[in-house]
Parts: structure tokens; sequence; C-alpha cells
């Protein structure tokens, strides 16, 4: 059917089947809806943002960390956690000195207030942990985490190899 004798309804439904299948589209719309709802469960259990959690979560089984470790562990920008991590040393959630082996790094060590904060977010944000687990089963967590390495390995590819740039021309 032409899109001029079509209703904006239909329009409408008609972009929202090809858009259920975008990849890239998707994400974004995933993303924000998993913050928002880690931020839920992080006001219940005290008020940590995202990122203070993850970085007490880190430090607590990996401990100590460099900016740089935290941020391949969580892949993230390290410069996200290096504006992050002022914010919660003056929170006393954690210390931060100068890496002895390596002067340029800092070391991130979790502090007793850091830890106590830790403790009382865990097991809120282990519930939901669980729900997912209820959600999905094992094998199918497996596949989406393989499907995002994929995912990470297409969008790391240079411009290059995605680009068909001899039809181009």
């Amino acid at each position: 059917m032409p899109k001029s004798t079509q209703t904006k309804a239909e329009r409408i439904r008609a972009r929202r089947t090809r858009e259920a299948v975008n990849i890239f589209s998707r994400m974004p719309s995933a993303y924000a809806a998993s913050r928002s709802q880690a931020t839920k469960f992080l006001q219940r259990a005290g008020g940590l943002s995202v990122v203070e959690w993850r970085v007490l979560w880190d430090l607590s089984e990996a401990g100590p960390l460099s900016i740089r470790d935290l941020a391949s562990i969580q892949r993230v920008d390290h410069s996200q956690l290096s504006r992050a991590l002022p914010a919660m040393w003056r929170k006393g959630l954690v210390n931060m000195e100068r890496d002895e082996v390596d002067g340029r790094q800092m070391s991130i060590t979790l502090t007793e207030v850091g830890r106590q904060a830790y403790e009382k977010a865990a097991p809120i944000m282990k519930q939901r942990r669980d729900a997912l687990r209820r959600a999905f089963t094992p094998e199918e967590l497996k596949q989406l985490a393989g499907y995002f390495d994929r995912l990470d390995a297409f969008f790391c590819q240079p411009l290059s190899e995605l680009l068909n740039e001899d039809s181009q021309a």
C-alpha cells in the first residue's frame, strides 16, 4: 500500500514492526531499562549509584584495583571512573593512592564505609541477579553473553572492513 494511503496508525505499526528487530535501536532502550531497574534496586539498598555499586562490588571481590583494571572489568571507558572515584573518595567509600609499582596509576581500595555500603546493597542486587536467572535458563544466559561478545567484536571492527566502498565508487 503506498505511504500516502496508509493511516498514521498503520505507518506507526509498520515502523514498530521493522524496529522490533533493529538491534541498533533496541540496545539503548535495553541499557536504559537496565540502568533504571538497577537504580531502583540500589535506592532500596541505601542509595548507591550504579557506578558506585559496580566499583564497590569489583573492589570487594578483586581489589585493590587500578582505574584501568576497574574499567577493563566493567567494560567502560576509564574516564567515567576517573570522574566518579573522587566523589566516592569524598564519601569515604574508597581510598585512592598512587600505585607503589607504577606511580602513574592510582590504586583504589575499599574503605570500611565502602565495605558496609557494599554489604548492605549486595543482598538486594543478588535478588536482581536471581530474578534474571528465573527469567532465563543458564544456557540462554550463556548464549546471550556469547551474543554480546560477538556484538563487541563487531563494533570494534575497523570501518574499512564494514563499508562496501567498492560499490559506492
